[in-house]
């Protein structure tokens, strides 16, 4: 497919998009920096989305987050590395603390073990279910069972696949690092964003050091790619600095006989986001984080009507908990109908149809072999965090992408054109309150910069 007709047609839906002017004072010095992409002649502004989500969104996500429908997640966290050998950093298996033996042949020193040990017990998952819950996971399976289904159910069908209660697994810093962490982010970004070899990203850990024009020329081949596929990298871009913002605000402080102390780690904080540290990166991080944001939101909006219907009900068994989950559930999807500054997803694979659907195609493959590279993070309670997150972006452009058949919907039966599954609407619903969460840790960490001045 020839770039240039996806170019002009990328071009005229930058023409409709407004420049959205984002400030980020979160730093000594104020930081100003623009910010391009299609936002549906609006005038956004991070203070904006930041008193939405504060005030609308996040506590309201956060107790959904604590009801049973969302907290347990079913997921497959033994599914093999597809791309290499996993050699990762102290990589726990069957969810219990294990020594690290390969690991120790290679480290040279005390410190290198300490960290291994750390890493190992920090990665860990607490597998910790009542009898209750497990006689009801038995319940909402038969359930789930009943209901028709119309996708790859994936890690669900799996007989590897277990219930992890999300509340007893907290995403947050678990001294998982080093080569292992960053081949996983590598080839996240240098095999699957578009990007040829000779474009280096910043700052990439594992790239030849080509000078300071790095930036300069990826931003001037990030700028030359078509909408659709600058989208996809800042997608990529925003979850991981929201994935870096929850460490930095979790991060293992101290540990006093045996109990640990969280909190937030402004050294580190600093170290992934302070311009001069990250030679201008850490604001376009944050920027993208805020994109993200927004393309997830406007998922939720646009996927409202198929939880409208009566015939979609949160499943646990307990019927005035599930009415109660869903009016709350409603309740949110009706506070993100009402910001009015949406991401405009109509501009996306609007050029001719046969260019579209295959540029459609690709962007689906790209993001599905992300989905797979999660098997390679050496990190159960990483790999948890990051399969469930990425599978809610998906399951976000497959609400975006779905709009159609979203509005044909029937009331009273299942649609053969649009379904979601249980582990799709947990992932779903669970990755925006990471975002919302990151959002609100950003201002926090902006009101500890500002007292540290």
């Amino acid at each position: 497919m020839s770039r240039g007709p996806r170019r002009a047609g990328a071009g005229q839906g930058a023409a409709a998009a407004v420049q959205l002017l984002v400030t980020l004072s979160f730093l000594p010095s104020v930081v100003e920096a623009q910010v391009t992409g299609v936002l549906d002649d609006c005038l956004c502004d991070i203070d904006s989305i930041d008193n939405f989500n504060t005030f609308k969104i996040f506590p309201k996500i956060k107790k959904l987050q604590e009801r049973d429908y969302f907290r347990y997640y079913k997921v497959n966290l033994k599914r093999p590395c597809p791309f290499w050998a996993e050699d990762g950093h102290c990589s726990i298996k069957d969810c219990h603390v294990e020594p690290c033996p390969e690991y120790s042949k290679v480290a040279n020193s005390t410190k290198e073990l300490e960290d291994c040990e750390q890493a190992n017990k920090l990665g860990a998952i607490n597998s910790t279910l009542s009898n209750q819950s497990k006689e009801a996971f038995i319940d909402w399976a038969r359930y789930d069972d009943s209901q028709d289904h119309f996708c790859e159910l994936d890690d669900e069908r799996s007989p590897a696949a277990q219930y992890v209660d999300l509340l007893l697994n907290p995403e947050r810093y678990t001294g998982y690092k080093g080569p292992s962490a960053w081949r996983v982010w590598n080839s996240i970004y240098e095999e699957n964003c578009f990007k040829p070899r000779s474009v280096y990203r910043p700052l990439n850990p594992l790239a030849p050091s080509r000078g300071e024009d790095d930036g300069e020329s990826f931003y001037t081949w990030l700028e030359g790619l078509c909408l659709e596929k600058r989208v996809f990298y800042k997608l990529i871009s925003g979850l991981h600095a929201s994935i870096n913002l929850h460490l930095c605000a979790n991060y293992l402080l101290e540990e006093t006989w045996g109990k640990p102390s969280w909190g937030p780690n402004m050294k580190e904080f600093k170290r992934r986001f302070d311009p001069v540290e990250t030679k201008g990166e850490g604001p376009r991080r944050l920027k993208n984080l805020y994109f993200l944001y927004l393309i997830e939101l406007r998922a939720l909006s646009k996927v409202a009507p198929y939880f409208e219907r009566s015939i979609v009900d949160l499943y646990t068994g307990n019927v005035e908990e599930d009415a109660d989950t869903k009016t709350l559930l409603l309740n949110i999807f009706q506070d993100t109908r009402s910001f009015p500054m949406h991401f405009d997803e109509k501009s996306m694979f609007a050029g001719d149809k046969k260019g579209a659907k295959s540029l459609k195609e690709e962007f689906r493959l790209h993001f599905k072999n992300i989905s797979r590279i999660m098997d390679c993070v050496g990190c159960d309670k990483c790999r948890l965090w990051g399969k469930l997150q990425t599978q809610g972006l998906g399951t976000a452009l497959k609400i975006l992408f779905s709009e159609k058949e979203i509005q044909k919907l029937p009331e009273n039966s299942p649609s053969k054109g649009f379904q979601l599954t249980r582990q799709e609407i947990v992932a779903l619903l669970n990755a925006f309150g990471r975002l919302s969460t990151s959002i609100r840790e950003l201002q926090n960490f902006k009101v500890l910069l500002q007292h540290s001045r």
